[in-house]
């Protein structure tokens, strides 16, 4: 019989190993559902019913949903629209922040419920799976996390790495992304080229620019238009790309475009 367990705090560090010394694969966001694929004293090993990544996870950090659906953890769904949102316990008073992309099951009027707790979110700062998905949309969403940090493995306004960074903005969109941009590549619509790009299609690049035989996908980014790109490199910012890649103020070319591909 499967066995499944519950995100409950804002983000949770996912591990390659069951050590806090190990390193960050990804995180679950508030009320993310995984199933558990193997437990330590401490430790309890996971797979995201998000996007199938495994790791570690310290047990206190998950609470227990052995008759959870998962289906209602599925994309799409009502999802949170802005960087950083309070939610309050409907029975306690207290808040929880809650980051850019974390679901937000049974929703409906500003409340919804996770592990049998009910909780309050502003309206205006959700967006409902119904909406028609628009590319200016997935552009200005990707802009109000400009100058988020890079973090290894992060997928909130606090620290993301450039496909944590392409996967949540997707995700307020019911779109659903792969984590690593190695799995995003996979999905999608190929387009011929750059002068061929719309708004919100990603790009990914290898650094063939600095090593001839690197031919590993290691960076992906959101176009904004066929000369601009917003992507996570240091911090989430602007940069302008052609069809060799991305390139610094003075022109240096810093990642070598690969491909490109449409997910609307």
């Amino acid at each position: 019989m499967k066995e499944w367990v519950v995100n409950r705090c804002t983000v949770t560090p996912v591990r390659m190993e069951p050590s806090e010394g190990s390193e960050q694969l990804t995180q679950l966001l508030f009320g993310e559902a995984c199933q558990v694929l193997e437990r330590l004293p401490r430790w309890t090993k996971i797979s995201s019913t998000v996007d199938g990544q495994e790791g570690w996870v310290d047990f206190k950090m998950l609470s227990p949903a052995n008759n959870l659906s998962p289906i209602t953890y599925d994309l799409p769904a009502t999802v949170v629209a802005v960087p950083m949102a309070i939610a309050t316990d409907m029975e306690t008073g207290e808040e929880l922040i809650l980051t850019l992309g974390t679901r937000l099951p049974n929703y409906a009027h500003g409340t919804f419920e996770v592990l049998n707790k009910k909780y309050l979110i502003d309206p205006t700062e959700v967006r409902c799976k119904r909406l028609e998905v628009k590319s200016e949309e997935i552009c200005a969403t990707a802009q109000t996390l400009l100058n988020a940090p890079y973090l290894w493995g992060g997928k909130n306004a606090m620290g993301m790495d450039c496909s944590g960074f392409t996967q949540v903005v997707y995700s307020v969109f019911g779109i659903n992304l792969l984590r690593n941009a190695r799995e995003q590549i996979t999905q999608g619509t190929p387009v011929a080229s750059l002068a061929e790009a719309q708004p919100g299609d990603l790009a990914f690049f290898d650094h063939a620019d600095r090593d001839p035989k690197a031919t590993n996908i290691s960076h992906v980014g959101l176009l904004l238009d066929n000369k601009t790109i917003i992507h996570c490199s240091g911090c989430v910012h602007v940069d302008y790309i052609d069809d060799m890649g991305i390139h610094l103020p003075d022109g240096e070319l810093t990642h070598h475009l690969v491909q490109i591909k449409r997910y609307l």
